[in-house]
């Protein structure tokens, strides 16, 4: 199993002594940062502990100026080996990175009192207490020390000792989760093509994998983790990925994501740890994984604020960053993200509505909380914003808080009843209106809440599942029946029904009501009428003809070819020939 370790700590205080004397490697690789003597780069070597388990170091620079670059070694990485020289003991950078790592809620290290060789034992420890008592008051807390000296070898092996005790206090890598690898070197090698490295905090990769960047996605030629090829590493890993295919916007500060998983903000919620918002700049610098982006802070409530960032980054809901004043060099806080999708201000006292809000945020992302806030979100979305799955979906990928979720399908009862209050000639509330009126996005959500409810032919039915004819088409039924009472194969012609008010729609209302029988357009009958033509009709005892049908119904052809078409489809009677039907049954 790997680990990977950041160094920290003032500049020449010996953590490149430290880390070459631990793994035999030289950290310090660019000539220039051999020449002068400190790390400008960051600089990786590895070796293996006692108990089999290999530990990577991301050695970081100590330089003043160059803590942008040590905040791209220190952001991915989950524990710190803190370097302190004995003879020279707390130093202003010291402060500056122990700040740093606080800002960033680092809360797995350990102490190394290098230099021991060139202090007194008087020195040194006072050293070793000064610096746990900074320490101490940090998110690290308490931490274990070794006394150690580089050059001579002195507590190497209890050092070594202690890096197996940190590393094995550190919680398990999630091998599953989506991979998000944050880019802190790029290079080109001849024949392979582009090379970059970073350290995978969590997930896997594998050969093969199609990873996005920027806007493009490459496919995985070959990996190597710790200068051995691998055909797939898991988290935790110091890992270098060889691309093939598209990675024009691969650089230091953008991220190889896993594709279609990961949201971009440029608009992020956080809560501070730190400064208070009110005291903050306005314009600093978001530290996240290996970017470093401008942002323009607006402070909410006491601890809370929201950034806009200059350019998107793969943000999550509770991503560990910081902020950074670069010109006067300190971090006046750090940040945990809390929504990667706040909804913008378009109203007065919305920013002091928010920040009542998310007063009420928990540091650990809530899914089930999220889900209140939003009512309704998609599963992939609520998983790419960063926060679990608190429940199954309702419809599809669709997932809703359970009160929320109650009070939909309250509002479709009403409208469906509504629906029906106001159209009684036609009380089925058509899914699509349902939607509108409901303010979903996806029709699939109006059938989930329709479940118990009556459903025919894309319309919902509440109480009210048959048309009901207003007062003035039941007249007008009625008059009909009276008609028909007299001829009851003597059809209303068009003048007639159009006389009495009865246009299309309404013929099939009445139809549908069980008033009249609709045997073809425009031409109804009395309920049970055609049963009581089929029975005539067999009265003749043998084959008859459209003519013979005419006569012995006493009706007309407009009336008689509609019907006999009726009673084929009913069963009453079928077709002998292109002349002739004959009765199913006995009249």
């Amino acid at each position: 199993m790997m680990h990977v370790v950041a160094t920290a700590g003032h500049v020449d205080h010996g953590k490149s002594t430290l880390v070459r004397a631990l793994t035999g490697m030289e950290p310090d690789r660019l000539e220039e940062e051999r020449r002068r003597g400190l790390t400008i780069e960051l600089g990786f070597a590895w070796t293996t502990l006692p108990g089999g388990d290999r530990l990577a170091f991301v050695d970081v620079p100590g330089h003043e100026r160059l803590v942008g670059t040590m905040l791209a070694g220190v952001g991915p990485v989950p524990a710190v080996m803190f370097v302190v020289a004995a003879d020279q003991g707390w130093q202003r950078q010291s402060e500056e990175h122990l700040a740093v790592l606080d800002a960033l809620g680092v809360r797995h290290g350990l102490l190394a009192v290098t230099r021991c060789d060139l202090a007194d034992p008087d020195l040194a420890d006072l050293a070793r207490e000064e610096a746990l008592a900074h320490i101490a008051a940090t998110s690290f807390g308490e931490v274990e020390s070794v006394m150690v000296s580089g050059t001579t070898g002195d507590g190497l092996d209890r050092l070594r000792a202690a890096l197996e005790r940190l590393t094995a206090s550190l919680p398990a890598p999630d091998a599953d989760a989506d991979v998000r690898l944050w880019i802190d070197r790029v290079f080109t090698v001849r024949g392979r093509g582009t090379v970059v490295t970073g350290t995978l905090g969590a997930g896997t990769v594998r050969v093969g994998d199609r990873l996005a960047v920027g806007g493009d996605v490459a496919r995985v030629r070959g990996l190597q983790s710790l200068k051995e090829d691998h055909d797939e590493v898991g988290a935790v890993a110091r890992v270098a990925v060889n691309l093939h295919g598209s990675a024009r916007a691969a650089g230091r500060g953008e991220a190889l994501l896993t594709p279609g998983r990961w949201l971009t903000a440029d608009v992020v919620d956080v809560r501070l740890r730190g400064e208070p918002a009110h005291a903050l700049p306005r314009e600093l610098t978001l530290h996240a994984g290996s970017a470093a982006v401008p942002v323009h802070v607006r402070p909410l409530g006491a601890d809370t604020a929201r950034l806009a960032l200059r350019r998107p980054l793969p943000l999550r809901a509770g991503d560990i960053a910081l902020l950074r004043d670069p010109g006067a060099h300190r971090v006046p806080a750090g940040v945990t993200v809390l929504d990667v999708r706040p909804e913008p201000f378009r109203r007065r006292g919305a920013a002091a509505a928010r920040a009542r809000d998310l007063a009420s945020f928990g540091e650990r992302p809530d899914g089930a909380a999220e889900l209140r806030r939003r009512g309704l979100i998609t599963r992939a979305e609520l998983v790419a914003m960063g926060f679990p799955v608190p429940s199954a979906p309702v419809a599809g990928d669709w997932l809703a808080d359970p009160g929320h979720w109650e009070g939909l399908r309250e509002r479709l009862v009403t409208a469906v009843e509504e629906h029906a209050a106001v159209h009684p000639t036609d009380p089925g509330l058509p899914a699509d209106a349902a939607r509108r009126a409901l303010g979903l996005p996806d029709r699939a959500l109006v059938e989930a809440l329709a479940g118990g409810l009556r459903r025919r032919d894309g319309r919902i039915y509440g109480e009210t599942t048959a048309p009901e004819l207003p007062a003035p088409v039941r007249k007008a039924v009625d008059a009909i029946r009276r008609d028909l009472g007299e001829a009851p194969f003597r059809a209303p012609d068009a003048d007639r029904l159009a006389e009495l008010g009865l246009t299309p729609k309404l013929l099939a209302v009445a139809a549908a009501t069980g008033a009249l029988l609709r045997v073809g357009d425009g031409i109804v009958l009395l309920p049970g009428d055609d049963a009581r033509a089929a029975a005539l009709l067999a009265g003749l005892g043998r084959p008859f003809t459209l003519s013979e049908a005419r006569r012995a119904l006493g009706t007309t052809r407009r009336v008689a070819v509609p019907l006999l078409e009726h009673l084929d489809d009913k069963g009453y009677t079928v077709r002998v020939d292109d002349l002739r039907r004959r009765c199913t049954r006995e009249g």
